[in-house]
């Protein structure tokens, strides 16, 4: 990262699923990937500002609503430890080399181009697939589960804004990045059906998966004072769920030329922004 000024890094294996079924693969990329780019960053002469993919899945089994930074308890999964590891080590490179980053902790990202075709693609896609081709979706549990779904578009603000602070630091942040509301699967998937004319299905429900969080809401107060953060107008001025669903709508008719069978939704505790990997 020589002559490098800014480091957004984004890379890592998402996916609490994954993780479980393969966790030294997530081990070796999540941590040794993550410590790769600490230890070439803090070598650096010209590096202004680190930022990180953080992740909500570090809250854990703490039942505590809405989350708040500093309130954490047990990882649930083996990704959760991966990502808890990154801030562990983003503070001791802090402490230790003065290498003060900021993680972003995103909580279930979503926004268009987001595949719905893997094994571990997140769910909004996946429902917004099971109505356009009017198939049951598939929910783990009861389907009370809640999410603070986040627009993609808050996570390039939130990035452009953490690399960008005029505001100087002299330690390791951590930041919730968030909409700061949460939606139980049941009312999503009822406001998609709704909306695109299938409310005649009703979802095929599956024992719980391990590693999933019930719950999860975010504190979003620290985000808006520390780097100025703010929910897009996408977000704050309109019906979020109905737009994000006609942008499928577009997405699905228009980029995508075939359409695969739809597979069982898979909520992630922070699934990948469009186009990139997950923290």
């Amino acid at each position: 990262v020589e002559g490098i000024n800014y480091i957004s890094h984004q890379a890592a294996l998402g996916s609490v699923p994954r993780s479980i079924a393969d966790p030294i693969t997530s081990n070796n990329v999540n941590i040794s990937g993550f410590v790769n780019m600490l230890t070439a960053a803090k070598e650096s002469n010209a590096l202004k500002r680190f930022v990180y993919a953080a992740s909500s899945s570090t809250y854990g089994d703490s039942p505590s609503l809405p989350k708040v930074e500093g309130i954490e308890g047990k990882p649930l999964s083996p990704y959760a430890v991966t990502k808890l590891v990154n801030e562990l080590y983003a503070d001791i490179f802090s402490k230790t080399y003065g290498l003060h980053s900021i993680g972003l902790r995103y909580f279930n990202v979503f926004g268009p181009k987001q595949s719905p075709t893997n094994a571990y693609a997140a769910v909004i896609p996946k429902f917004i697939t099971s109505a356009l081709r009017q198939i049951s979706p598939a929910i783990f549990g009861d389907g009370e589960t809640s999410r603070d779904f986040t627009f993609v578009e808050n996570v390039v603000q939130a990035n452009i804004k953490a690399l960008l602070i005029y505001t100087e630091i002299n330690a390791h942040e951590v930041v919730n990045i968030a909409c700061g509301d949460r939606i139980s699967l049941n009312k999503l998937w009822n406001l998609i059906a709704k909306y695109l004319n299938c409310e005649s299905l009703t979802p095929n429900y599956f024992d719980e998966r391990v590693g999933d969080v019930k719950h999860s809401l975010a504190d979003i107060s620290k985000a808006k004072n520390f780097i100025n953060y703010s929910k897009s107008l996408l977000t704050a001025l309109v019906p979020v769920w109905v737009s994000v669903a006609s942008l499928y709508a577009v997405w699905w008719y228009v980029v995508i030329h075939s359409q695969p069978e739809p597979v069982a939704a898979v909520v992630q505790t922070d699934p990948a922004p469009s186009g990139a990997s997950t923290g």
